[in-house]
């Protein structure tokens, strides 16, 4: 007999629709149709606040502490994306110390590990947080290792995969927008990310310069919102083809998928990046990808050194020639999202 569970997550609600996000909805969306109940704290602003149930939008951390108290709840999942500065340090804290073994930490950037393996040890602060957490998710085999190093006991640490992919949906219908903007384009280059430093943006639109020199007919289409937008509305209006750079703000997921299998190449220029979902979207819906080279990209994946303009360059134009690759015939990643399922009905058990 199915025992339902009361699920409460906490995370980025969108928009943007990035790769954590998608993970949190598809989470809840496996939760509903088992049956089970799902409610979402957002730890970031939302143009969308007070649109849908059981969603909360916390102004500020006292409201956000009395939600916790408040909520009914089996299990407290926590998404955390990038970094952990201080103060993601002690809202993870927090939420941990109220939801005594029935915590749930998914850290979602592989590449945070990179960064901290090396310094990582039992005798931290950040030791001492991690080992309060009653499960943690890791996207890869690095991250376990630096749990391990933190303290956290190997059987309390579970790698998987943060993504489930899908088909576009036929029914959902396209801005007029983005029509127009294909209309004027026999070739469209995408990058789906949020507007920050990180991203490495400028390159991208530095690059459309010389390969429009060979394919004079591309247009490139920059998907999402940062503090940086200022700063690059700003260089792709200097240029001489600023027509042809499209910064399009955000889109709703399905709007995305729609113009990830569209698009003719999907660009990931990083400084600092790890798994990302919408290079899994585009691999999964046959769209060539250059990204660059962060040490945990999928294979299928045209790989540049960071910041190598040239590169960048030459990566598009073979893609370009090459044409569409086939659809990716392997699995979806619905199973991920039930492996997360698991363990909330191993900790059910408990």
């Amino acid at each position: 007999m199915h025992r339902k569970k009361r699920v409460l997550q906490l995370g980025p609600f969108p928009p943007p629709f990035g790769g954590v996000q998608t993970n949190m909805l598809a989470i809840r969306d496996r939760l509903l149709e088992n049956g089970d109940e799902c409610a979402i704290i957002s730890i970031v602003n939302s143009e969308r606040t007070g649109e849908e149930e059981n969603v909360y939008h916390p102004r500020n951390p006292p409201e956000l502490v009395r939600l916790l108290l408040k909520l009914k709840y089996d299990f407290l999942h926590i998404h955390i994306g990038g970094n952990l500065p201080p103060r993601v340090l002690a809202l993870v804290l927090t939420a941990a110390t109220l939801a005594p073994g029935k915590s749930v930490l998914t850290l979602h950037s592989g590449g945070y590990a990179v960064e901290k393996i090396e310094a990582a040890k039992f005798l931290s602060t950040h030791g001492f947080i991690f080992r309060r957490l009653t499960k943690i998710i890791v996207v890869n085999q690095l991250m376990s290792e630096m749990f391990v190093k933190f303290g956290v006991k190997p059987e309390n640490i579970k790698e998987i995969p943060p993504f489930a992919l899908s088909k576009s949906d036929a029914n959902v219908e396209i801005p007029q927008k983005f029509l127009d903007f294909w209309d004027n384009h026999k070739k469209v280059l995408l990058a789906v990310s949020a507007l920050e430093t990180h991203y490495d943006l400028p390159l991208q639109i530095n690059a459309l310069e010389k390969v429009r020199k060979k394919f004079p007919e591309t247009g490139l289409i920059i998907l999402g919102s940062g503090s940086a937008e200022k700063e690059l509305r700003e260089l792709a209006a200097s240029k001489s083809y600023a027509e042809h750079v499209f910064l399009a703000g955000e889109a709703t997921r399905e709007v995305v998928l729609h113009l990830i299998e569209r698009s003719d190449v999907l660009l990931r220029t990083t400084v600092f990046d790890g798994d990302a979902i919408s290079i899994r979207e585009a691999i999964f819906l046959g769209t060539p990808v250059v990204a660059t080279d962060n040490g945990m990209r999928p294979e299928m994946v045209r790989l540049i050194p960071m910041g190598d303009a040239a590169a960048l360059e030459a990566a598009i134009e073979e893609q370009l020639k090459g044409g569409r690759k086939p659809q990716y015939s392997g699995a979806d990643g619905r199973e991920n999202i039930k492996a997360v399922l698991d363990i909330y009905e191993e900790l059910m058990q408990k």
